[in-house]
């Protein structure tokens, strides 16, 4: 499709465009980008089918970006993109993953030492030339250091929602082959890890040539690293390896199994066998020469002693002992969520209407959606502010009657994503947080402030009253950004004291983390699975949300938005 491409091109365009300090156009490059990125539809096709008035009618696409849509279809160019990037030459994608770099200091690196990509930044740190410059400073200089060893620590893996459309568009294709009996992802992407380094797929074929032929052949496969006639490697044009493996059938549960893993699970399983008498590999249980188990992984774990192990406990956490006594966690299921509450409308930093946002929740099967909009300080959102904000609950409490006339079973909940301010203070007033469903809290600015400041400035946010729910907690982006200075066991302490919820954000930040969540569960803190969208598709990484709950062993107790609304409510202050 090549809705990615332009979305791509005009995210650049908005970056460009940021640095020569011009007002609202990088938003609206920002908003035709997302829109084109939910797009079900490729653009291309939209276009052959009928034309720049087609462009013009999605949303977010004007005529000027119908103009930059064409050209690009035209001639794999858009001019005004050629020109910006001919103007700074820098590896712009690169250098916004370091941590205290934008758009506008890239520019100067650029101008005044001729920076171009991390190579030349990581020389220019170590010989202590950036810290002179205007706006930049030793604590500037400090954390690009840290920021580069930050990247340079997640090189070559890849968001799990990134990479699992990718990898179930090839396992759809695999099992359409009329050669193919099985077929199954497996390793860490199997294990939902928040970052993959391989996509590994295995697969029943009694015709392996012909699968391996097709697979090699795959699009999108820049280069053959092997082909065999049971195991072939590829490497894809996005960056990532892509391994095939073929086993017989008999073999298949063993080999899931083992190819699973992780490989501390699997360890821990082969000794388990080994204590038994047996011999356990990706072909089998064996007694002797005897296979006893092979052909499921569930008679793989009874076969060594075990009931089935879900693939996102398989991390040698404790899981066998647990799995010993009997005492496995029923993990949580998406199909439990009964909707989502960090949503963003057009009303700000969103793309849609608060009534599409509800009828995609809707088309979701949840029976509500609660729309939290930015606060007045992040002013790059453009936040909404206490007399926006009324305004907005006037306008729920309208969507909410029209669905009431027409017979939906479904509400919205207003609520609000409000800043923390640097104080610990929110930034809406309480008369006015007082009148919402519920009410979100969050740190977006002033992120590198020492433990004990950040503590007590979350302190004072979860003591607030009206704060109901801390999103993303810890700050982090997987693959951009750690955590801030916290202490995670007081910010516990403090939403048992307070009643507090913590929030798994499924979004990039996948924030909590697997531990983190398992250490919430433990001290019986409620947590809430919401997925932090702009867009109405972004809806689906609810998905995510949910595997990293699973990953930090969360049941669906352990989950308030797991509830029907009236109980939900219930958990509020």
């Amino acid at each position: 499709m090549k809705n990615q491409e332009i979305a791509k091109f005009f995210y650049d365009i908005a970056r460009f465009l940021e640095i020569d300090g011009v007002a609202f156009k990088p938003y609206a490059y920002q908003r035709a980008a997302a829109s084109l990125e939910g797009l079900k539809d490729d653009v291309s096709k939209i276009y052959i089918k009928g034309g720049r008035k087609a462009l013009e009618e999605i949303e977010g696409i004007g005529k000027a970006m119908s103009d930059h849509i064409e050209e690009y279809l035209k001639t794999g160019k858009i001019k005004l993109h050629e020109e910006f990037k001919k103007s700074l030459p820098v590896d712009m994608d690169a250098l916004l993953k370091v941590e205290g770099l934008g758009p506008k200091k890239i520019k100067v690196l650029y101008q005044k030492l001729g920076i171009r990509n991390l190579k030349d930044l990581e020389k220019a740190v170590k010989k202590h030339e950036v810290a002179p410059l205007f706006g930049f400073g030793e604590k500037t200089e400090k954390n690009i250091v840290q920021g580069l060893e930050f990247v340079k620590q997640n090189k070559g893996r890849s968001l799990l929602q990134d990479i699992m459309p990718v990898a179930r568009d090839v396992l759809k294709k695999l099992e359409g082959l009329k050669e193919v009996e099985r077929a199954s992802l497996a390793g860490s992407l199997r294990r939902r890890k928040e970052t993959i380094g391989d996509v590994d797929f295995l697969v029943v074929s009694g015709n392996p040539a012909k699968v391996m032929d097709f697979f090699v052949s795959l699009p999108g496969v820049k280069k053959v690293w092997g082909k065999g006639n049971t195991k072939s490697s590829v490497h894809m044009a996005a960056g990532f390896d892509m391994d095939l493996r073929v086993v017989p059938q008999k073999s298949y549960g063993a080999a899931l199994q083992y190819f699973t893993g992780s490989q501390a699970h699997n360890i821990v399983t082969r000794k388990m066998a080994i204590d038994k008498g047996l011999k356990l590999s990706e072909y089998g249980v064996f007694r002797g020469a005897k296979m006893i188990a092979g052909k499921t992984e569930e008679e793989v774990y009874k076969a060594i002693g075990l009931p089935y192990i879900e693939p996102e406990l398989r991390e040698d956490a404790g899981e066998v002992d647990v799995a010993l006594e009997g005492k496995l966690p029923k993990l949580i299921q998406l199909k439990d969520i009964k909707g989502d509450l960090h949503c963003h409308s057009n009303w700000n930093g969103g793309q849609h209407s608060i009534e599409v946002m509800a009828k995609t929740a809707m088309e979701r099967g949840y029976q509500y959606i609660g729309i939290s909009d930015h606060s007045k300080t992040l002013k790059i959102e453009n936040g909404l502010d206490e007399k926006k904000l009324l305004k907005q609950h006037e306008a729920i409490q309208k969507v909410n009657k029209k669905f009431q006339d027409s017979g939906f079973k479904f509400q919205v909940l207003h609520g609000v994503e409000a800043d923390i301010l640097k104080d610990g203070s929110i930034d809406i007033k309480s008369e006015v947080l007082a009148q919402l469903d519920y009410v979100i809290a969050s740190v977006h600015l002033n992120t590198k402030m020492e433990k004990k400041e950040m503590m007590a400035r979350i302190e004072k946010a979860m003591k607030n009253p009206h704060v109901d729910i801390i999103a993303h907690p810890t700050g982090r982006i997987v693959n951009q950004r750690d955590e801030y200075q916290i202490d995670f066991d007081k910010m516990l302490s403090l939403a048992k004291e307070t009643g507090t919820i913590l929030e798994i954000n499924s979004s990039a930040r996948l924030d909590l983390r697997d531990f983190y969540i398992r250490r919430t569960k433990a001290e019986n803190v409620k947590m809430i699975i919401n997925t932090d969208s702009h867009h109405k598709d972004q809806m689906a990484l609810m998905e995510y949300g949910v595997s990293q709950a699973r990953r930090g062993w969360a049941e669906s107790a352990d989950i308030i938005n797991t509830l029907p609304v009236l109980e939900l409510l219930k958990y509020f202050k």
